[in-house]
């Protein structure tokens, strides 16, 4: 069954590739919420063994995990490439990995077969290693998995969904354009899937830009684009995406404040058996008393300072 909780953030996952030490060591001082060590795209097919081996020696090393890194993933190969084995087995045997990220899934077979080889190396091999099972997100990359995502998020240890553009761009045979129109379906289809599952984490495409001003200004532009049609979080290519984009995905302090008075007025409102009341001329019914209780939900994850707020407006009352 799909998970429909996460303990992590994931507001920036930042891809780190196995096959270069400098990045693997340089991984260790970032402050981001997700590390995605890659052992797929970013490392070319005739030094897979290599990078793996030398992930896993990265991995052995770590007592723990970074200070400042919430969550650590590996992306492994896809579930039906010759490596998939070797790769779950050293996601398995590290005590520091929590999830593992599995690229162009396109059914629910291939999250099975992954969860399948999971639990046979965390039962027999890494019982005494893990204290937890490893989670799974998957990447949707084609337009079959795109058919199939009915099926996908009812996946074994699913915990999230990624897209990715790229590989998509490729498969429908797409240009993309700054507006990232031509993947509005694709978008909103994943989005709306997993909210049927209640699958925790939606995570972005990634912005390919990343130097200068326009880099940046590309980027902001698609953070506001993700996170108004509803994910999560973003995946970030360079460390210089990381602060923006988890700024970006959390919530702003003027969408806080608002959110603080709506429960505190919703509370009372709740007390006095009134439905829809409202606040600042505006109507405040169910669905939008919902929505503001999960922003000051998200805020107390991202450590802001919904307390203050709450002693602030402690007298707010529904209108």
């Amino acid at each position: 069954m799909p998970a429909s909780s996460s303990p992590f953030l994931r507001r920036a996952m930042l891809y780190v590739p196995a096959s270069s030490q400098r990045m693997l060591t340089k991984s260790l001082g970032l402050t981001v919420d997700t590390v995605i060590y890659d052992l797929e795209d970013s490392v070319n097919a005739e030094v897979k063994a290599e990078a793996r081996d030398a992930l896993y020696q990265h991995l052995r090393r770590l007592p723990a995990k970074p200070p400042h890194v919430s969550e650590i993933a590996v992306r492994v190969n896809n579930a039906r490439s010759p490596f998939i084995e070797k790769d779950l087995k050293l996601a398995a045997s590290s005590f520091v990995v929590d999830t593992v990220i599995v690229p162009k899934v396109s059914n629910i077979g291939d999250l099975r077969e992954v969860s399948h080889i999971l639990k046979n190396l965390e039962n027999k091999h890494f019982k005494d290693a893990r204290e937890k099972p490893l989670r799974v997100m998957a990447m949707i990359e084609s337009a079959r998995a795109i058919m199939n995502l009915s099926s996908i998020v009812r996946g074994p240890r699913l915990n999230g969904l990624i897209f990715a553009a790229e590989d998509f761009a490729l498969d429908l045979s797409l240009t993309r354009t700054p507006d990232m129109s031509e993947f509005l379906y694709a978008r909103s289809a994943l989005v709306t899937a997993a909210r049927v599952e209640s699958i925790p984490s939606l995570i972005d495409l990634a912005c390919t830009s990343y130097k200068e001003k326009d880099g940046l200004d590309q980027l902001e532009k698609e953070c506001q684009n993700g996170r108004a049609m509803g994910f999560n979080g973003k995946q970030c290519i360079h460390p210089s995406q990381v602060n923006m984009v988890q700024r970006y995905f959390t919530p702003s302090e003027k969408e806080l404040e608002w959110a603080v008075r709506v429960n505190i007025a919703d509370e009372k409102a709740a007390a006095e058996k009134r439905g829809a009341w409202g606040l600042d001329g505006r109507v405040i019914d169910r669905p939008v008393a919902a929505r503001a209780k999960a922003i000051v939900g998200r805020a107390e994850k991202c450590g802001l300072d919904v307390d203050g707020l709450r002693e602030k407006w402690k007298d707010q009352e529904p209108e």
